[in-house]
């Protein structure tokens, strides 16, 4: 088995503490103008509030794999119902948040596969922001959504 060494806080040029040794990855999952959305557990840092699937990248992975194995983790997804398009990341200089932008088909299915979620449910666009969203993800929204729908129309 694979090492996982990425776990773990690191103090960035920011000033912030972040999770993962060598960055984060996550996954923006789109389906029918509706994103794949993750009701983090109270117990987790920035807890009890909305999110996507994701957590830190170990030394060896790629974004895209990093992702996957996060969002499988957390919430059991198939990969083979995932089509990554794009790649977003948020630099913060010495620490990055990389978020696989991917359409699901209509196979894919996700449940609260261990503590670390309460809920997952799909969310059209609009509807985004009237959750508590968590604070990178919310500060990342507006840009990502724009990633988002750029990347759709460009794999039609």
């Amino acid at each position: 088995m694979v090492s996982r060494d990425g776990d773990g806080w690191i103090e960035c040029t920011c000033g912030a503490k972040h999770w993962g040794k060598f960055g984060a990855a996550g996954i923006l999952l789109i389906r029918d103008g509706s994103i794949f959305l993750q009701h983090r557990a109270p117990w987790v840092h920035n807890g009890d509030t909305w999110g996507i699937p994701g957590g830190a990248r170990d030394s060896h992975e790629e974004i895209i794999e990093a992702a996957l194995r996060e969002a499988v983790e957390e919430t059991g997804i198939n990969p083979e119902d995932v089509l990554p398009l794009t790649t977003f990341t948020d630099d913060h200089d010495g620490w990055s948040y990389s978020t696989v932008i991917a359409v699901a088909n209509n196979n894919l299915e996700g449940r609260e596969l261990n503590d670390e979620s309460h809920e997952v449910r799909w969310v059209k666009f609009d509807d985004v922001t009237r959750l508590p969203l968590h604070p990178s993800f919310e500060k990342s929204w507006p840009a990502l959504r724009l990633a988002a729908e750029d990347a759709i129309e460009r794999a039609i």
